[in-house]
């Protein structure tokens, strides 16, 4: 009787994997309290030395780290190494997904990933795929015909996977809990500002934008006149002859002041990757963003921009149009039309994602 109590005490155990940007990492570390709280033993796989191995060892989960290369889409003699990376990766993940014995795996993608899946699949255990971006990136192009399920965040996303129509689930993108737990006066007191000037927080991702820095410093005099303005301009972008001016404040990266800033921030100039651009909209700030360019990307933050400007979440200036006039001129639309924006976002439903995902997850308990 005692061991039938063990067994039925016994946690069920979910396997997340996800890795190469934080974008990969970030959605699935927003799942881990409702799976927890849903009584999840959770254990993450991802590459032995990717970002996603730091993220996850703060967040106190256990790590199996695998073999992972990269499908690049220029010349580079790594391309000639990378698949036997991605071989070795296979056998590395399926020796750990059956030593974990989980129920099922979530992935949010990253070549890291299409071992897991792989390997899962293997040995039949249910795969369910979460897709960031407007379209898929070629990790989870290569993964989704092995998937159990397929989760998208872009309602005009199912559409370009109308062949997998029985798997996919519009669901949004998971948000960090903690991003929605911002102090107004922490965000003043850190970055020295006060009440008597809206704030504008310009940020170009985790690495910055050379080009958002120069046209943003370009015009700093202007902004700083009707403007508080915070900068978050990526590692090693710090320009030091900008430290004394007045209603500015640059920081080369933000950690957990980040929800701080976003608390105080009544405009945001950014990039357009899916988590900064859901981040937004969850918390209803009018924001201009500024997609890369397909010289540089895949045009994956062109879609994601072109859905929420459709939606009237967000206001577009393509990179390619980015100058100091048409900088200035289009957040001088944003303030004005601010209020419009926000009605827009009130009515967005896409808020309860973690929720619609722990939901699918659980069909997959027993």
């Amino acid at each position: 009787m005692g061991v039938t109590n063990q067994k039925l005490a016994k946690k069920p155990k979910i396997v997340l994997t996800g890795g190469g940007t934080a974008g990969h990492v970030s959605p699935n570390l927003a799942l881990i309290p409702s799976l927890e709280a849903d009584g999840w033993e959770i254990v993450y796989i991802g590459s032995n030395h990717g970002l996603e191995k730091q993220l996850v060892a703060e967040a106190g989960i256990p790590y199996h780290g695998i073999s992972s290369g990269k499908l690049r889409r220029y010349f580079s003699w790594q391309n000639f190494i990378d698949p036997f990376k991605v071989i070795k990766g296979i056998f590395d993940a399926y020796f750990a997904i059956a030593k974990i014995k989980p129920k099922v795996v979530f992935s949010k993608g990253g070549f890291v990933t299409v071992p897991v899946i792989f390997a899962s699949w293997l040995q039949r255990i249910p795969v369910i795929i979460h897709e960031s971006d407007f379209s898929s990136g070629l990790a989870n192009r290569l993964s989704i015909p092995f998937a159990t399920k397929v989760c998208v965040t872009f309602p005009e996303t199912a559409k370009h996977l109308a062949k997998y129509a029985a798997k996919v689930k519009h669901t949004g993108l998971p948000i960090r809990p903690d991003i929605l737990q911002g102090n107004v006066e922490k965000g003043r007191s850190f970055c020295g500002f006060n009440a008597d000037l809206p704030v504008l927080f310009v940020v170009g991702g985790s690495t910055g934008s050379a080009k958002i820095n120069q046209a943003v410093r370009s015009v700093l005099d202007a902004l700083t006149q009707n403007y508080q303005v915070v900068h978050a301009c990526g590692k090693g972008n710090l320009d030091s002859n900008l430290k004394e001016h007045q209603r500015y404040q640059q920081f080369e990266y933000l950690g957990t002041e980040l929800a701080d800033i976003l608390a105080i921030a009544d405009l945001v100039v950014s990039r357009s990757g899916a988590n900064a651009v859901f981040e937004f909209l969850t918390l209803r700030k009018p924001n201009l963003l500024i997609p890369l360019s397909k010289l540089s990307s895949r045009g994956d933050q062109i879609l994601n921009a072109k859905s929420f400007q459709a939606r009237g979440y967000s206001a577009v200036l393509f990179e390619e149009d980015l100058t100091s006039e048409s900088l200035l001129a289009a957040i001088a639309d944003l303030n004005m039309r601010r209020d419009e924006y926000i009605q827009n976002m009130n009515k967005s439903e896409d808020a309860n994602a973690i929720a619609q995902i722990v939901s699918l997850i659980k069909e997959f308990r027993y």
